[in-house]
């Protein structure tokens, strides 16, 4: 028995996470597991019931949990709450409790979806690669920070800080990875402004060392930036900071046809977290167009990473694939010709698929 610390936050979150359940439910039926999902408040639906954005109640339930299914939060209506107590910090502050210092945040192009893409089909056909995000570091976390009154006006300042050691785990990780699919790294810096990012370079290039099997580039941001647009198949493995990767994979994601496709894994610490790695969107939230894709994918990842069941999460991709194949779209994917579903259809088709 599998338990799951499962929130679904604010949002659109609310409608994504059943979907990933009900297709839980049935890898549960078809392979014999067992998965117990206990859902928790987190975000701003935290700030209206609980007062804060991650409860102490909410924490508890995740550090006893053999994982951790996160849906989205935030919103308009916290916009004017203080920075230190948003709905974001719910997020950030779980993963400094569970310690996940990792995002793995994979861009895979789904053959069905090659005319999704914003580019040629020639150019992105066939994309595979994964960003790996440091999740602890730089100017979400560092100190100083805030704002300050200054003659005249204001002053914000937040610090960008890495060690060595945060280096040196992100970089190893992001080796191991490399080493188990095509053995390229692609580090991400901005080394000829930052000293941050002089001390990223120079510890991991030392980590690369250790990997001679392992091809090693780097590249400044803004031109890593610019290959991803002009050239996407030729990255693997890209390894970065948390600013930095956090902008390059919401790039990446739409060169899979939506930021809706992209699932994403946490890890680091004794318990992992899987999100998608889109928004709360509420614009659409509410109304059944939310694409379900990426949390029902963040649960194979789950799947994979935290419970060792590789042969489930290929079968839930294959059904995701099925299903796209077959022509159903949800809004974000929608294209000529094809048949366009709610977000609950969705998660019934690829359910029905895997069953």
């Amino acid at each position: 028995m599998y338990k799951i610390a499962a929130l679904p936050g604010d949002g659109v979150g609310r409608e994504v996470m059943p979907e990933a359940i009900k297709v839980l439910e049935v890898v549960a039926a078809k392979f014999g597991h067992g998965f117990e999902c206990r859902e928790a408040l987190i975000g701003g639906s935290a700030i209206d019931a609980r007062g804060a954005p991650l409860p102490e109640e909410t924490a508890i339930l995740c550090e006893n949990a053999d994982a951790v299914l996160f849906g989205a939060i935030g919103g308009p209506k916290w916009d004017s709450l203080d920075y230190s107590v948003r709905p974001e910090r719910g997020i950030l502050g779980l993963r400094r409790r569970l310690g996940l210092y990792a995002n793995l945040r994979p861009a895979k192009l789904f053959e069905p979806l090659v005319e999704a893409s914003p580019l040629k089909p020639e150019v992105i056909r066939g994309l595979d690669l994964i960003l790996v995000r440091e999740l602890l570091g730089d100017v979400y976390f560092g100190q100083p920070r805030g704002v300050e009154s200054i003659p005249g006006g204001k002053r914000g300042v937040n610090t960008m800080t890495y060690t060595s050691e945060e280096i040196r785990r992100i970089s190893d990780l992001a080796f191991q990875i490399a080493r188990g699919r095509r053995r390229k790294v692609a580090s991400v810096d901005k080394a000829n402004v930052l000293e941050v990012s002089q001390l990223w370079r120079e510890v991991v290039s030392d980590v690369g060392k250790k990997y001679p099997d392992v091809e090693l580039e780097h590249l400044y941001v803004d031109n890593c930036a610019m290959q991803l647009m002009r050239n996407p198949k030729q990255f693997d493995v890209i390894v970065t900071g948390n600013m930095f990767g956090d902008i390059l994979s919401d790039e990446a994601a739409m060169l899979t046809g939506s930021i809706g496709m992209l699932p994403s894994a946490s890890l680091g610490g004794k318990v992992a977290l899987y999100e998608p790695i889109h928004g709360s969107a509420p614009d659409i939230a509410g109304k059944g167009k939310a694409n379900p894709i990426a949390m029902i994918l963040s649960a194979a990842m789950m799947l994979q990473h935290s419970f060792g069941l590789q042969k489930e999460a290929e079968e839930i991709e294959r059904a995701v694939i099925s299903v796209l194949a077959e022509g159903y779209r949800t809004e974000d994917i929608q294209q000529r010709g094809v048949r366009l579903v709610s977000t609950k259809d969705m998660g019934n088709l690829i359910a029905e698929r895997l069953r």
